[in-house]
């Protein structure tokens, strides 16, 4: 590596000194342009997206969005450069298993200097020979995380130049509209690029229903259910908002006409 093409770094970690201490770390190698910090998984991924670094130092356990989320929602922009996580742990046994086989590297904090620079060796060994970040791999990591976790707790919402979480107990329901989702949220309305079936899929079963091809609603937002023509059902949510659940979808989860 020559010092025309400095190692951009980025510093993500909730808690401020964690960061300053990775920040001191990184100012005593020569080398090295800290192009940024983040203390959130939403201002970590603008953050990103905007400064494009080479590397992100990045927590993983945080508050709301955590680092999973930080990867997942990177791995899933079109025009993002991925660039080399190193993961920041306090614990989290399975993570480090996973960090091992799938991830760039980790540190464990406290951060001991010695291993901080053999991790940063490393990455500067793999920039300056042109090694390319395995996008797959990375989404490996963050698949095996969220079936080791569960169901989607939040969904990621891109609107012009911001990136932001969703808690999925916020969501009323969610419809359709061609190669879009529209999210329905409180007064909000957020538009998110995938498909129904592939969100289905993500979200618990025990918080949301499909009721027709285009439309997932929150078992919490129904207020009534009345009977319709031909088995099917008006859907009324709290809102007042009406939706159909047709006969295809009822006879999928029968047991929920009991629970209204």
């Amino acid at each position: 590596m020559t010092p025309e093409t400095p190692l951009h770094v980025l510093v993500v970690d909730d808690e401020a000194p964690a960061r300053r201490k990775i920040l001191r770390l990184l100012r005593s190698e020569r080398g090295v342009q800290v192009v940024g910090e983040a203390d959130s998984g939403e201002s970590a991924i603008s953050a990103i997206e905007r400064h494009k670094p080479d590397l992100v130092f990045l927590d993983v356990q945080m508050p709301g969005a955590d680092g999973f989320d930080v990867v997942h929602g990177i791995s899933d922009a079109a025009n993002t450069k991925m660039p080399r996580f190193v993961f920041v742990t306090a614990h989290d046994r399975y993570a480090l298993r996973a960090f091992e086989v799938h991830a760039f590297d980790y540190l464990l904090k406290p951060v001991a200097e010695d291993r901080f620079r053999n991790v940063l060796r490393r990455v500067r060994e793999h920039h300056s020979q042109g090694g390319d970040v395995s996008s797959s791999r990375l989404r490996s990591l963050v698949e095996e995380v969220l079936r080791e976790r569960g169901f989607a707790e939040r969904l990621l919402i891109r609107e012009q130049t911001r990136a932001f979480f969703v808690s999925v107990r916020d969501v009323s329901w969610i419809e359709a509209d061609r190669n879009y989702l529209l999210v329905h949220s409180g007064a909000k309305t957020h538009t998110l690029r995938a498909t129904l079936d592939s969100i289905e899929s993500t979200l618990d079963p025990k918080l949301f229903a499909r009721i027709n091809r285009g439309s997932i609603v929150r078992l919490d937002a129904i207020r009534e259910l009345l009977p319709w023509f031909h088995g099917e059902y008006r859907v009324v949510l709290h809102d007042g908002k009406e939706l159909r659940w047709s006969r295809r979808y009822v006879s999928r989860r029968p047991e929920l006409l009991k629970t209204f």
